[in-house]
């Protein structure tokens, strides 16, 4: 079954090819690059340009750093609220990977 607005997608790319608005694009002749992940590719290039990471990225860095920050730690008190923070980023994580599954 076609999209809804394929024949409006279809017109309005017809039209830009007639005004000339993909001659000469950045890249053009050149072959497509490997996608690892097709589906989410588009999401990925645009946080890369952006400079941004998702939040499941960010927490997983802030995860590791809170263990080797703990694993330097020897005062009982000090490693104690570091276990405490670590503990909240796992839960943190934990949240996010399940909104992934459910909502994508």
């Amino acid at each position: 079954m076609d999209h809804p607005l394929s024949s409006l997608i279809d017109q309005i790319v017809q039209n830009a090819e007639r005004r000339g608005e993909f001659d000469n694009l950045p890249g053009a002749g050149q072959p497509l690059p490997h996608l690892d992940d097709p589906q989410n590719a588009v999401l990925k290039r645009m946080m890369k340009e952006a400079n941004t990471k998702s939040p499941v990225v960010i927490l997983r860095q802030q995860i590791l750093a809170a263990h080797a920050r703990l694993k330097t730690l020897t005062d009982a008190d000090a490693r104690k609220d570091e276990m405490m923070h670590l503990s909240e980023l796992q839960t943190k994580l934990a949240i996010e990977m399940e909104a992934f599954r459910k909502y994508g």
